[in-house]
This record gives C-alpha cells, sequence and structure tokens, in this order.
C-alpha cells in the first residue's frame, strides 16, 4: 500500500488473522475515491500475505461505514458517472473487489453503528458477517433514484429472498436482528462485543485446512460474481444514474433538505 492509502486503512496480522479497518472516522467511513482503492489495495495485501489465512474487515470511530461518499462520488458529470459504472461503482482499478483474489482466503465483516448503500454490499460480500447488537443497514439506492438489484441478488445469496426484495423496494432500516433473522449475518454480537466475536471465528477458521476453506470460498465468491454479472446486464442499460430523479435525490441530500417530487425521468 501507498503512504496515502495507508492512512485510509489500518492492517496487521497476528496468529493467522489479518485486520483491515477503514479508516476515515471523521466522515463515518465514507467511500471517497481514495478510500475504495485503499481497500483494494489492503485486500490484495491480504491475498498475497503468507502469514495471514483470514482477515477482519471492520471500521475505525462510531460506524462501519456510512457507504459512499455523497459528495464525491454523487455529485459527479453525466461523463464521470458513465466512466465509473454509476457513482456507487468501483472503477476500473477497484471492480471485482472482492472476487479478484488468487488465494481465495476468507473474509468477516464485522460490522457496528450503520453499513449504509454501498457498505451493505462491501459487508455482505464477506463469507461471513457479525454485526452488533443494535447496528442499522440500510440499502439506499431505490429511494435515490437508483437500482437495488445488486444488492438484493447479494442478499438473496446470504439470506430469504423476500426479505431482500422489502429492504431493496423501501429503502428502509433494518437491524442487525432482523438481519440475523432473516439469515443475513452470522452473529448478533452484544454491545462492544463485535470484534471479539469476529475474532473467536476467524481464530477457529484459521486452524482448518487452508485448502479447504479456500475451495469453499471460492466457490462463494464465483457465486457473487455471477449475481453481480446478472444485475449488471439488467440494470446498466437503464442508466439510472443519468436521470433527473438521481440527481435530485443527490443534490437533496447534501443540501440537507426534502427531495422535490420524482418525475421519472
Amino acid at each position: 500500500m501507498t503512504i496515502a492509502t495507508e492512512k485510509l486503512i489500518d492492517y496487521e496480522c497476528v496468529d493467522q488473522v489479518a485486520t483491515i479497518r477503514l479508516n476515515r472516522p471523521e466522515k463515518l467511513n465514507a467511500f471517497s475515491d481514495e478510500l475504495v482503492l485503499a481497500l483494494v489495495d489492503a485486500l490484495r495485501r491480504f491475498d498475497g500475505d503468507p502469514n495471514a489465512n483470514v482477515a477482519v474487515l471492520a471500521g475505525n470511530g462510531r460506524a462501519f461505514s456510512s457507504g459512499a461518499d455523497v459528495n464525491q462520488r454523487q455529485l459527479r458529470t453525466r461523463e464521470e458517472l458513465t466512466l465509473l459504472g454509476g457513482p456507487e461503482g468501483f472503477g476500473a482499478k477497484g471492480a471485482d473487489i472482492f472476487t479478484r483474489a488468487v488465494n481465495w482466503k476468507p473474509v468477516i465483516s464485522a460490522v457496528h453503528g450503520y453499513a449504509i448503500g454501498m457498505a451493505v454490499g462491501v459487508a455482505f460480500s464477506a463469507e461471513l458477517v457479525v454485526a452488533e447488537e443494535g447496528t442499522q443497514f440500510q440499502v439506499t439506492e431505490t429511494p435515490r433514484g437508483l437500482s437495488g438489484v445488486r444488492y438484493a441478488s447479494l442478499m438473496r445469496l446470504r439470506g430469504i429472498g423476500s426479505f431482500a426484495l422489502e429492504a431493496t423496494l423501501t429503502g428502509s432500516f433494518f437491524s442487525a436482528e432482523q438481519a440475523f433473522a432473516a439469515g443475513l449475518i452470522n452473529r448478533v454480537a452484544p454491545r462492544g462485543a463485535y470484534l471479539t466475536t469476529a475474532f473467536e471465528l476467524a481464530r477457529g477458521i484459521a486452524q482448518m485446512p487452508p485448502l479447504s476453506v479456500r475451495a469453499m470460498v471460492r466457490a462463494h465468491r464465483l457465486a457473487i460474481e455471477k449475481a453481480e454479472r446478472e444485475a449488471a446486464i439488467l440494470t446498466d442499460p437503464l442508466k439510472l444514474h443519468l436521470t433527473e430523479d438521481f440527481a435530485e435525490s443527490a443534490r437533496a441530500f447534501v443540501e440537507k433538505r426534502p427531495k422535490r417530487p420524482m418525475q421519472g425521468r
């Protein structure tokens, strides 16, 4: 990792378990372009780290992540949005952020506070998800004029399809407890114990035969890749990130005002 990206990500490895922490707490770990690339670098580092067999992905500060940095990633020109692949796209350098792995090592998301929008996609792309009790999740794409198809597909791979559809259609918050009941996450940890719980899971997996574990991880990520490819085929031609409704939603969010009525264009 470069000096610039190291400031945005904390990385360490102890006893075969790597810890990757989003480190932009003053912005609730909102995903700027720089943080996206820093996470890509950290996951590559983990994939190639001979001392690491499992990683725990978490966020410093009050939340896992508040999602895409709206000021930077959603107020772009139409040309910039097209090149990026939408306001929540990773761009060419950050595409297939998990599935580009070579060694197929498992990642456990340890979520607390909030995981909103883009952060839901990142957290649920990991093999296992631990969330602190009271954690709030929200898929914001539909209310902002975008498509929640990718998130619905990802959530269906993890849990109950009907819950995934409701969460993506309504954009309502749902709790760690609801996510656990729907099969979307693996553990609900007591307050202050989400990292401890994630590390317990990680240490157990680290003791398993590595090649067997990696075969499972590879199958999981190939399923994610297939689901995301199908979602892209369905939604990319719609160019929702170029609509007036999306532009108004982004401006209203940044200006902290109610959205004007949506126009369907």
